[in-house]
């Protein structure tokens, strides 16, 4: 039987087989911990992280609302860095919840994916 880690890893495989970020466009991956949610914008082909930002220092709300002040934060510091146009990347983590709203408020934010 597959583990809940073993699964995930195996979606998550799949999927970064299919997409990849360049510098005009990025990939915009997020990770999902207990306590706190990460987003990064990367360039695969120079291996580089252009932009980062987490639920570090927010402390107010739920976890659902956490993510989308987190994905306001992502878009504000994309759109200073002059990107406009992202690869989402669930990290293999199903599209509900909070990994959906950062991605609204992300989309909100100006994003485009």
């Amino acid at each position: 039987m597959i583990s809940k880690i073993q699964g995930r890893n195996k979606i998550k495989t799949r999927i970064r087989g299919k997409i990849s970020g360049t510098a005009a466009r990025p990939r915009m991956t997020v990770f999902r911990s207990n306590k706190q949610i990460y987003v990064q914008l990367i360039d695969d082909l120079a291996g580089a992280t252009l932009v980062s930002t987490s639920s570090k220092g927010i402390a107010e709300g739920t976890k659902s609302e956490i993510a989308a002040k987190v994905g306001e934060a992502i878009a504000k510091k994309a759109l200073e860095a002059g990107i406009t146009e992202v690869v989402f990347d669930r990290n293999g983590y199903l599209f509900h919840g909070r990994v959906k709203s950062l991605a609204d408020a992300a989309r909100n934010g100006g994003l485009k994916f």
